[in-house]
């Protein structure tokens, strides 16, 4: 493949070997291709050119009130891009999995009914070419910020720029194949790549914010702000109570309000989201009707909570929905910096005393399915698949690091008898730490040097806290200390953010469409950085190696076997101990919120919910 990154001589580089932003054009680039109003990993979009409205909204829904959200936590910024804001963000800024974008916008939007594509949004047409060695993006010449201001080839630039010095690392990765951006014509944006873009790296450029160059300080970017922030999204801020409550009113100007691509959504004149320091507070605060959603995930909360008077006479109605994407791995994560954790054998010993079957009967009525793949639930997972010759081929380099049965697709977490105290499994876990050199001193396992073996849990809420009690009482069993620690929030989130735990609980979600978000989860060059999600510290060339091939995919086939591969070798690696799924999605709604009947691949959608203006 010819090289891609010469830099032309209209442009001029912001770091010496890093990117080239461009005012003006240049050299002859790549072969044009046809402008597009949409752009998939694999494939052909579903929507065609001219789509009337997404298939999972009511094009028809009823405009106005008030929505009211309540979320647990705490926030201290307002600018979502940001390293500093890594955890701290006030939600419905800019990519929130429950409430979109509502001030910031992407080039491009996803559809939640697809596994990658984007369709046009500030962008009213994407352009690349086979090899995606480019792509091009024409801004929508009506594209406006809420105050008035256009959406400029200049801001994306800006936009570049910012998230280069001072963005979060997974933006890095996604613009680190860009090599030369520049204006094109009045309305356009040219990203060139070099040999290391793939097949996802346009649609991820595409799904960047556009920031307003003209609203913003770049000496003072990287800094957190409570001052409300421009964008050119649905919804302006209104309020702002730090920590506590943040409230959004939409933009009657908005510029967008008549595309396609937003028909059905937005549906609000107010949008408030309410912060709560307790669980117990945030959903006796939904009982009394001071929030219209509550996101339910609590098996024994989902049968027993709901008796209060507005659920039996049906003012809140409790919902399920079902999905077609993996469910995602929640898990207790194992730190492999911290030396207790640094041998696999070690964590495979521990793994082996989470006592599922003890903790779904008795804490969750049964309620729960063990979790086994980090794509559990779809075409991804290796779980009941023997490796292909293709997967064979991928992973025969790192061979060593493979379970045989894992590798024959038997492997499942280890199944006890239920009692908490299973003696065959205590037995097998002694076994596995005695072959790593730690062994009993009176009633404590000590490792080779002598230290006791024994680690702290640190957790967010309550009800993370009962379950890594009862992980605590089956590691004790076998002399292993375990201390559990719930920090207040800020303290949890700068903790984490600066890795700075043993052990501590999280989510891994998944989609149809893995690729360079897992650098940032399990990448060798996210291991270090403030702010990744690399939590448990892993480092590992094979695991960089395919991800690097996943992103590469240019089949369907090739990309399911990749990642069927991805996960058998993070099986192995042991870095984290799986709890558990319900396999759906638990919801309860105050009965004027409403919702289109047709439900996407990912589950509910609240950006399409509304409100019943009977109830207004």
């Amino acid at each position: 493949m010819p090289l891609r990154s010469r830099l032309f001589t209209a442009c001029l580089p912001l770091a010496a070997g890093v990117i080239a932003l461009c005012l003006g054009g240049g050299a002859a680039g790549p072969a044009r291709a046809a402008p597009a109003h949409a752009i998939a990993i694999l494939g052909e979009p579903a929507l065609p050119a001219g789509f009337d409205h997404l298939p999972y909204v009511d094009p028809d829904a009823p405009q106005g009130g008030v929505m009211r959200y309540g979320v647990y936590g705490t926030f201290d910024n307002l600018n979502p891009v940001i390293v500093k804001s890594a955890l701290t963000t006030a939600r419905g800024l800019w990519l929130d999995r429950e409430f979109g974008n509502l001030v910031f916008e992407p080039l491009m939007q996803r559809s939640v009914d697809e596994p990658f594509t984007m369709y046009g949004l500030l962008a009213e047409t994407v352009e690349t070419d086979p090899d995606r060695s480019y792509v091009e993006f024409q801004l929508n010449p009506k594209a406006k910020f809420s105050d008035g201001e256009p959406v400029r080839p200049e801001d994306v630039l800006f936009t570049v720029d910012m998230l280069r010095q001072y963005g979060r690392p997974i933006y890095a990765n996604w613009l680190r194949p860009a090599v030369k951006i520049e204006k094109v014509g009045e309305h356009g944006v040219r990203f060139t790549f070099d040999d290391t873009a793939d097949r996802e790296t346009p649609l991820l450029i595409a799904g960047l914010p556009v920031l307003p160059e003209h609203a913003f300080d770049r000496a003072q970017f990287g800094d957190t702000t409570l001052k409300p922030v421009i964008g050119s999204g649905p919804y302006v801020i209104a309020d702002v109570q730090p920590g506590q409550r943040i409230t959004y009113k939409k933009n009657p100007d908005y510029w967008g309000k008549d595309l396609p691509i937003k028909r059905g959504l937005d549906n609000y004149d107010e949008i408030s989201i309410d912060y709560f320091r307790d669980a117990n507070a945030q959903f006796e605060a939904f009982k009394k009707g001071l929030f219209y959603v509550y996101l339910e995930g609590n098996p024994r909360h989902w049968q027993t909570a709901y008796d209060f008077p507005a659920a039996g006479d049906g003012r809140v109605v409790k919902e399920s929905f079902q999905t077609k994407t993996p469910v995602g791995m929640r898990a207790f994560v194992f730190n492999t910096r911290r030396k207790v954790f640094s041998d696999v054998q070690v964590r495979k010993a521990l793994s082996l005393l989470f006592d599922f079957e003890w903790a779904n009967a008795n804490l969750y009525y049964g309620a729960y399915k063990r979790t086994e793949s980090f794509f559990e639930g779809s075409e991804l997972s290796s779980i009941g698949k023997p490796a292909s010759d293709r997967e064979k081929q991928l992973l025969a380099p790192y061979a060593d690091e493979l379970e045989p049965d894992v590798m024959a697709g038997t492997y499942h977490p280890a199944i006890s008898d239920g009692s908490g105290s299973d003696r065959t499994l205590l037995r097998e876990a002694v076994n596995e730490l005695k072959a790593a050199g730690y062994d009993f001193k009176g009633r404590q396992m000590v490792g080779p040097d002598g230290a006791p073996l024994g680690f702290e849990i640190m957790v967010q809420t309550a009800e993370e806290e009962r379950i890594a009690s009862a992980y605590q009482r089956t590691l004790a069993r076998i002399g292993v200390a375990v201390s559990i620690r719930q920090p207040d929030d800020a303290t949890y989130q700068q903790r984490k953010q600066d890795f700075d735990y043993d052990m501590l609980l999280f989510t891994y979600y998944a989609s149809l469409s893995p690729g360079v978000e897992q650098v940032g989860r399990w990448g060798s060059s996210s291991k270090d950085a403030p702010g990744s999600f690399n939590y448990a510290g892993v480092g590992d060339p094979g695991v960089d190696a395919l991800i690097a091939k996943m992103v590469t995919a240019t089949t369907r086939e090739e990309f399911v076997d990749t990642v069927r591969a991805y996960d058998r070798l993070l099986i192995s690696g042991h870095y984290v101990v799986p709890l558990f799924n319900i396999g759906e999605q638990w919801l309860a709604r105050w009965s004027f919120i409403r919702h289109p009947d047709v439900t996407p691949i990912t589950g509910y959608y609240l950006p399409a919910f509304w409100r019943d203006p009977k109830a207004q």
